[in-house]
């Protein structure tokens, strides 16, 4: 007879992993099926986690090199131990992932090691061992979207696994995509030494994000060095032992031409990740771009079979992944959980960093919201001019009529850390006024948002 669980989740990554967690809390018996040698997914293995770390060893580099001696820190030549540095990224990617190990040895959670396949509802097979569950849940994440011409091997041509890895910096390195990963990971190459080219199909990038927002970014951007080539599209990649060829023409039609790369990071989206899991043999329903279908409490069209994350529709974000699983694992627990898609946040975490929650000036005009908006700039603060940060700016939009906070857009430092402010605002639906009230302490970069928020009524006090 095979094992039987209360629910099995399939996929260990950051939406998988804590509804496996959350569900065992609630006292249901959990598996959660995980084929790489380590839990927490692309997030904490290849994504996320290594990111950051590069993220945040290559500013202290940067500032090394660039600021500190603004500071009246001397501190001689400065050299790079890329070694060293990816060394300690995987030193924190293997604490990250034994902390999930720990969590699921904590909660009793069951480890089901390879890879997973549901063979009818309510039975999922895991390297030829069939297993049962009165809930199935899929968790598999996204993968990076290829591109017609350009063929990834991981050392030429990378994805952001292979620009996580590399040995050596790049002389130029190039990225397909003016996202959040290219933007992201370009960031890191650029502040260690190499020429970065940005090509981008579209004539702005980050689509979808505040078009004040956008402008401001692209200039710093190129102040720091990135390179822009938008409206352009890649119409192939050859590479050889030294270096890639791409060919280039105009989004619009026009002449083509050729840009050489050490490098080519391939960074233009993710998609779900489902190959191999069986749903069209047991009539799981999948949308036209390949995700998961599910109705607003995470049920697809198998009864029984449960869908999150980046599988399903909505924004590729871990933090989402997460609030779902947590979500789904208390619904199946005969709970009533709330998730609220307009207040999760999304952060780009280059420096400075770009923080949004809610709606943009340019979707509350498409839907006819009379707004107002008030904006308030970090040169004009005195804890971002003692530290040196002057880039950037903190956007409140809040409701014409009810002053109720409907979206907020920061560009500056830390906004990761700030824009977590706004979005408990409009969970609670606060008021700008709400906001611009309560008593922010001196000196802060968080007296930003409070200024912003007095901007929405014209009154702002430090500018």
């Amino acid at each position: 007879m095979s094992e039987s669980f209360d629910v099995i989740v399939i996929g260990a990554g950051p939406g998988g992993y804590v509804c496996a967690i959350r569900a065992a809390q609630l006292g249901m018996k959990v598996a959660c099926v995980e084929k790489r040698a380590t839990l927490g997914g692309t997030c904490l293995n290849v994504g996320c986690i290594p990111s950051k770390a590069l993220l945040q060893s290559s500013e202290h580099f940067e500032e090394a090199k660039h600021k500190l001696a603004e500071h009246g820190v001397n501190v001689g030549p400065v050299s790079l131990d890329l070694a060293r540095m990816q060394a300690r990224k995987a030193e924190v990617v293997g604490a990250n992932v034994k902390g999930v190990e720990f969590l699921f040895r904590k909660n009793k959670v069951t480890w089901l090691k390879g890879a997973g396949a549901i063979t009818a509802p309510g039975k999922v097979s895991v390297e030829g061992k069939e297993y049962a569950a009165k809930h199935i849940v899929i968790a598999t994440g996204s993968e990076s979207i290829p591109l017609r011409g350009v063929e990834v091997d991981e050392k030429r041509i990378v994805t952001s696994t292979g620009a996580l890895e590399l040995a050596q910096v790049p002389g130029h390195l190039v990225v397909i995509g003016g996202g959040v990963i290219g933007l992201e990971l370009g960031s890191v190459w650029r502040r260690l030494g190499a020429e970065v080219t940005v090509v981008e199909y579209l004539d702005a990038i980050l689509p979808g994000m505040d078009g004040e927002i956008r402008k401001q970014f692209e200039r710093i951007l190129a102040k720091q060095g990135m390179r822009f080539r938008l409206g352009t599209k890649v119409t192939s990649a050859k590479a050889d032992a030294t270096g890639v060829d791409l060919t280039l023409e105009p989004a619009a039609g026009g002449a083509r031409e050729t840009l050489r790369a050490d490098v080519v990071l391939l960074a233009i989206g993710r998609r779900p990740y489902t190959e191999g899991l069986g749903l069209e043999a047991v009539g799981v329903a999948l949308d036209e771009r390949g995700r998961i279908r599910t109705d607003a409490h995470f049920a697809t069209s198998v009864p029984g079979i449960w869908a999150i994350g980046d599988a399903i529709a909505g924004p590729m974000l871990a933090h989402k992944a997460e609030e779902e699983g947590v979500a789904l694992a208390e619904q199946l627990a005969g709970q009533k959980p709330h998730l609220n898609y307009d207040t999760v946040p999304s952060v780009i975490y280059t420096w400075p960093e770009v923080a949004a929650v809610g709606a943009t000036e340019e979707q509350l005009k498409e839907r006819g919201v009379a707004y107002k908006a008030g904006k308030f700039p970090f040169m004009a603060n005195g804890r971002a001019r003692a530290m040196g940060e002057l880039d950037g700016f903190v956007k409140i939009l809040a409701d014409a009529r009810t002053d109720r906070v409907l979206g907020a857009h920061i560009i500056g430092p830390d906004a990761g850390t700030l824009i977590a402010e706004i979005a408990l605002a409009m969970e609670f639906g606060a008021s700008a006024e709400d906001v611009a009230r309560t008593c922010h302490a001196h000196p802060t970069l968080s007296e930003v948002v409070k200024e912003a928020a007095l901007a929405v009524e014209g009154r702002a006090l430090h500018i």
